[in-house]
């Protein structure tokens, strides 16, 4: 198994006067693939992010998605938050990302998430941002999760293979 991180990111689910349905949703899909993990709550802004990346990093979580917060309004600043954490940006898992959402739902290349490598406790770690609704979440993951294995495998050192879905 592979350790992970949920950071759902939303001002209204923070102070809870909404429920979080897509980070949950998040953990269960990523436990299909492999990877258990925590769903931690923060408020919109690039420093909350930031924060709880660092932490879940800092505590050796191997992939970290973070759900919300990656549109045009006011307050999405996830990718703000996000950008200083990254070493290196995977741009090909954001633009897949895009790409199958707008297959549905044309707003979706308005997502500006990010994906790419961060350091942590336990060596490198994979970070992306996804949208923040559950149609979102699902279709992130049906691209991220059959990478998962090979990035992880990459990151500790593992030899080239072929990936295919």
């Amino acid at each position: 198994m592979i350790r992970g991180v949920v950071v759902t990111v939303s001002d209204r689910c923070a102070r809870g006067e909404a429920e979080d349905r897509s980070g949950p949703l998040a953990a269960e899909l990523l436990a299909e693939v492999g990877v258990v993990a925590d769903v931690v709550v923060v408020p919109d802004g690039a420093g909350h992010v930031e924060s709880a990346l660092r932490t879940a990093l800092g505590r050796g979580a191997r992939v970290v998605v973070t759900t919300g917060g990656t549109g045009i309004s006011p307050r999405d600043r996830t990718p703000e938050g996000t950008r200083p954490v990254l070493s290196r940006e995977l741009p090909g898992i954001a633009e897949a990302i895009r790409a199958r959402g707008a297959a549905a739902v044309p707003a979706a290349v308005l997502s500006r998430g990010l994906a790419g490598i961060a350091s942590g406790r336990d060596g490198e770690a994979l970070v992306v941002n996804v949208p923040g609704s559950p149609g979102g979440v699902r279709d992130a993951v049906a691209v991220v999760g059959p990478l998962v294995q090979h990035v992880v495998d990459q990151l500790r050192g593992g030899d080239h293979r072929v990936v295919r879905a």
